[in-house]
C-alpha cells in the first residue's frame, strides 16, 4: 500500500487535525472532529458542481464544534453551507450523518443514502430514545449479558436523543445509481457490513474510490450484529470486500485516517484479519462449549485487557463477536442452542 494522504498521515502521527486539502479540480477534503473518539475526525468531501454550488459526501459529527469546523472548511475553499445543493451519506452513523440535518436546514440541500440505512434512521424505535435503549438492552441480554450490566453499558435515554434527531433522507440511492452531482460521475456501490446500507462511491471519470468506513488504511471497521440489523453482517462485509477488491481505482479516499493506493492489497488484508479472528473464536468455542457471545468475547484477544472493557467498547466487542459466530454458523462450523439466550458449540461432523 502507498500512503497518498501524506498531510493526513503526518497529522495522525502528531495527533492533530489535518488541513483542508484540495485533491483535484473542484474536489476538497475537510476534516470534521469527532469528540472523545480515537478516530479523531471524519473526512468530509466537497465537490464543486457544474452550474454552481457544492455537493458533500458525509457531513461530520453533530456538535457546535463540528458545525463551526465544517463552516470554516467550506469558507476556506471559497464557499459556505448555504452553497450546498446535495449531501451524499455513506452510512447512518453519527459521525457521517450527524450534521446533515443542520446542513439541510441552512441550505435546502437534499440528503441521500441507501434504503436499508434510511429505514433504520426513520424507524419508530430509532426516533424514540426510550425505545432505543429498551431494544438495545434486550438485545444484549439475548447475547448473554446480565440485565443490569447491559443497562449500565447502554446508558440512559437522554444520551440517545441526538441520534434520534438525525436527518431522514429525502432521496434514496441503490447499488449502481448515479448521484445527482452535476459535473461528477459518482456511482453508488452498495457495500453492506459496517451497516446494512453502507455505500461507497466510485467516481468513474477520475477513477477515485470514496470508501467511507468500508475500507480504511489502518484498522478494520466494526462489523456487529444489532437488534435492527441483518442476520449475517460479517458475511455481507467479507463478500463486499471481495467485490470491491476487484475494482481498478486510481486512489482510495476513506472517511477516516488517510488516502492511499492499493485497494486490492488492503481488502486482502482485511479479509485475512477476519479469517484469523474466526479461527481464534472457533478455538474458543471448542475449548468452552455452551458459551454465550458475552462470555466468548472475554476469551478473545483485544487491544487491552478484557476487564478494562465497559460501556460502548464492550458492546462493540460483544456484538462483533456475535457477528463472527453467525458467520461460523453460516459456514457450518458452529451451532447455536436456540432459546432466549443461545449458547454455541462446535458443530459435530
Amino acid at each position: 500500500m502507498e500512503v497518498t494522504g501524506t498531510a493526513q498521515h503526518e497529522a495522525w502521527r502528531e495527533r492533530a487535525l489535518p488541513p483542508v486539502e484540495q485533491l483535484g479540480a473542484g474536489l476538497w477534503s475537510i476534516p470534521v472532529p469527532i469528540p472523545h473518539n480515537p478516530l479523531r475526525y471524519v473526512s468530509v468531501y466537497a465537490f464543486a458542481l457544474d452550474g454552481g454550488g457544492l455537493g458533500l459526501l458525509d457531513t461530520g459529527w453533530e456538535s457546535d464544534d463540528g458545525w463551526r469546523t465544517l463552516g470554516e472548511g467550506l469558507a476556506a475553499i471559497g464557499g459556505g453551507v448555504a452553497d450546498v445543493r446535495g449531501v451524499l451519506v455513506t452510512h447512518l452513523h453519527f459521525d457521517h450523518l450527524g450534521l446533515a440535518e443542520r446542513v439541510r436546514q441552512a441550505s435546502g440541500a437534499w440528503v441521500a443514502m441507501h434504503p436499508a440505512d434510511a429505514a433504520i434512521v426513520g424507524s419508530r424505535v430509532h426516533r424514540d430514545p426510550v425505545a432505543s435503549v429498551r431494544a438495545e438492552v434486550a438485545f444484549l441480554v439475548s447475547l448473554g449479558a446480565d440485565p443490569d450490566e447491559a443497562a449500565a453499558d447502554v446508558g440512559r435515554p437522554e444520551h440517545f436523543a441526538p441520534f434520534s434527531r438525525m436527518a431522514v433522507p429525502d432521496r434514496l440511492l441503490e447499488d449502481g445509481d448515479l448521484a445527482d452531482l452535476p459535473g461528477w460521475t459518482l456511482r453508488a456501490v452498495h457495500t453492506p457490513g459496517h451497516t446494512p446500507g453502507h455505500l461507497c462511491f466510485a467516481e468513474e471519470r477520475t477513477g477515485l474510490f470514496f470508501s467511507g468506513d468500508h475500507v480504511l488504511p489502518r484498522i478494520s471497521p466494526n462489523v456487529s450484529t444489532t437488534h435492527d440489523g441483518v442476520p449475517d453482517p460479517l458475511g455481507d462485509y467479507v463478500a463486499s470486500l471481495a467485490a470491491v477488491g476487484r475494482r481498478e481505482v486510481t486512489e482510495v479516499l476513506p472517511a477516516h485516517e488517510w488516502r492511499f493506493r492499493g485497494l486490492t492489497e488492503r481488502t486482502d488484508q482485511l479479509r485475512a484479519h477476519h479469517e484469523h479472528r474466526l479461527a481464534e473464536l472457533l478455538a474458543a468455542v471448542r475449548a468452552h462449549p455452551h458459551s454465550t457471545p458475552w462470555q466468548l468475547a472475554g476469551l478473545l484477544t483485544w487491544s487491552r485487557p478484557w476487564d478494562q472493557y465497559a460501556r460502548r467498547m464492550r458492546i462493540f466487542a460483544v456484538t462483533e463477536t456475535d457477528a463472527h459466530l453467525r458467520l461460523l454458523a453460516a459456514r457450518g462450523l458452529v451451532t447455536g442452542s436456540g432459546g432466549a439466550v443461545p449458547t454455541w458449540t462446535v458443530r459435530a461432523r
